[in-house]
């Protein structure tokens, strides 16, 4: 595709950020430019829950929205470090529901509340149990013509039949799905709608989470008249009088930036050199981050004179993740967030088999008890009947034939705890007596040595059916389980230091005149703290369309 020799914008980074900055810059009259390293866009957003995290958002009654800024502002007190920057918190509270209002009335992205999801501390003052989250409508794939073939597919181990796409509304139908009149005439229409899309497509049409919100966001690039360019290898800034006013694509002409460059390129977290230097050495190379996420607009930025934190708490954002490969031989790692861990009849060991966490904890607590406890790899341990109901990691519930998962030495099968403990170079004594201990509190309903299941968050990601813990179940029916966990991240924190307007800061703390960052290559107002689902999406759109917004001199 042909380029033009000028834009007013310049945005380096497809992902929702980068999609959000080009969309607002497009609505606001800026000709716009959005340059994307891979073939394809939605970067890690495509592969997630697409959930995002808004206080007082448009959902909201108007009398209610400033109340729940006022607590969200208390609970971040709670939750952040003291590190945090008020003026960029502050700036998030006030801003994220006119981001979210505005991005609704001129583009096609369009929330809905999630009606019961907590905070992930819910416990503590200002916490919220429900109305903070959004999570993306659906979308018929069909809205984006021939650009569906630019969007990155979900994880197919979140999918079913080869690219079945699944609303978290639907999965209690599909478990119901024989035992339920109702439950079966629905998933009847799911499987019908699939069949219908296989028909036209490779994959489901009906697109839900991460994959909607990066769909929807393709869909305005489109309609706002941005000009979309994928597979630019590489790029960097030019300078002219102290202002970055140009990109320069390897292999190109140099493209002028009239008012502004927007950098969102997803942050580090598939780059070994920065790992290495910001990550604790346990962390290892595990990511569920979108693999193209190397740090390239980090190291454009630094090289303009941004700088990195030395403050943040963690400088990624973890998830406990499981490692495999895939039939076609890719090598993957599967994110454990809410599908297994907190589930009835789900425990965590370390080596010596015994549990060191209370597994039904935010993913992001999870992994930080395993940097305490030295439990790395970790091992998730469970019996055939909840491997039936829930699945573990990759392993989906209801799955027929083992077989493929027990060769590849993914899924670990014994007869009896002893074996499953000497499979896993575990004393089995100690972990036999670790099973032990939790089917007794699980056969009563409470957790003595945990807690789990004891908060709202907790029951959220457990199983409201099991009675009178919906956390907890005796793990007691061979043939026993298990998967091995490492650390990993969904993506990372420490990235570029800006100001409220996403302007990226030097040295000395003033704006770099024409250069923005939003999304993880903005330095996280989280500081490395995990508060509640969607706090990194939430932010990505909100400085993406604050970034446009000054840009604009709106």
């Amino acid at each position: 595709m042909e380029t033009s020799d000028a834009y007013d914008v310049i945005v380096v980074g497809a992902g929702a950020g980068g999609m959000t900055a080009a969309c607002v810059a497009a609505s606001h009259g800026m000709s716009t430019l959005l340059l994307e390293k891979t073939a394809q866009v939605g970067g890690t957003t495509a592969i997630s829950g697409g959930m995002v995290w808004v206080p007082g958002n448009p959902k909201f009654g108007e009398a209610e929205r400033e109340a729940d800024r006022a607590a969200a502002r208390e609970y971040l007190d709670q939750t952040l470090p003291e590190s945090q920057d008020r003026v960029l918190t502050d700036t998030y509270l006030t801003q994220a529901g006119e981001a979210i209002a505005y991005l609704e009335r001129h583009t096609a992205v369009a929330f809905k509340p999630v009606a019961f999801y907590p905070d992930y501390y819910p416990d503590l003052p200002g916490a919220a149990l429900g109305g903070r989250v959004l999570e993306p409508q659906a979308i018929d794939a069909r809205a984006l013509g021939a650009r569906f073939a630019l969007l990155r597919p979900p994880l197919p181990e979140f999918t079913l039949f080869g690219g079945m796409m699944v609303d978290r509304a639907d999965i209690p139908h599909l478990r119901k799905a024989t035992k339920s009149v109702r439950s079966a005439l629905r998933v009847a229409r799911i499987l019908a709608r699939y069949a219908r899309d296989r028909l036209s497509f490779d994959r489901g049409a009906h697109l839900v989470l991460g994959n909607a919100l990066a769909a929807r966001l393709l869909k305005s690039v489109g309609d706002q008249g941005v000009q979309l360019l994928t597979s630019v290898a590489s790029i960097e800034l030019a300078c002219t009088n102290g202002r970055i006013d140009a990109v320069c694509v390897t292999g190109s002409k140099r493209i002028r930036a009239r008012k502004a460059v927007v950098l969102a390129t997803g942050g580090f977290s598939n780059d070994a050199q920065l790992r290495a230097q910001y990550l604790p050495e346990q962390a290892g190379s595990s990511s569920a981050a979108c693999p193209a996420n190397t740090g390239d607009g980090l190291r454009l930025g630094m090289r303009a004179g941004g700088r990195m934190p030395a403050d943040h708490i963690n400088n990624a954002f973890w998830v406990p993740s499981s490692r495999f490969v895939r039939e076609d031989g890719t090598a993957t790692v599967y994110p454990h967030t809410v599908t297994d861990r907190g589930k009835p009849g789900v425990i965590a060991v370390d080596a010596r088999g015994r549990r060191f966490v209370n597994e039904a904890q935010s993913y992001h607590e999870f992994v930080q008890a395993m940097f305490r406890a030295d439990a790395v790899p970790a091992w998730l341990i469970c019996d055939r009947a909840a491997l039936w109901r829930y699945g573990l990691g990759a392993v989906r519930p209801f799955t027929r034939s083992l077989h493929a998962y027990l060769r590849s030495g993914y899924l670990k099968q014994a007869a009896s705890l002893a074996e499953l403990g000497d499979m896993l170079s575990i004393d089995a004594a100690a972990l036999q007596a670790t099973i032990a201990r939790y089917n007794v509190d699980a056969v009563a309903g409470v957790d003595r040595e945990f807690g789990k299941g004891s908060n709202a968050y907790h029951k959220y990601v457990g199983d409201a059916a099991r009675q009178p813990n919906p956390c907890l179940a005796p793990i007691e029916q061979a043939p026993f389980h298990a998967v091995a966990v490492y650390p990993g991240d969904l993506g990372t924190s420490a990235g570029l230091i800006t100001n409220e307007h996403a302007q990226v800061l030097d040295a000395s703390g003033r704006a770099i005149p024409g250069l923005y960052a939003c999304g993880n290559d903005m330095s996280s107002i989280m500081k490395g703290a995990y508060p509640g689902p969607g706090i990194t999406l939430g932010p990505a759109l909100t400085f993406g369309y604050l970034a446009a917004k000054h840009i604009s001199g709106c």
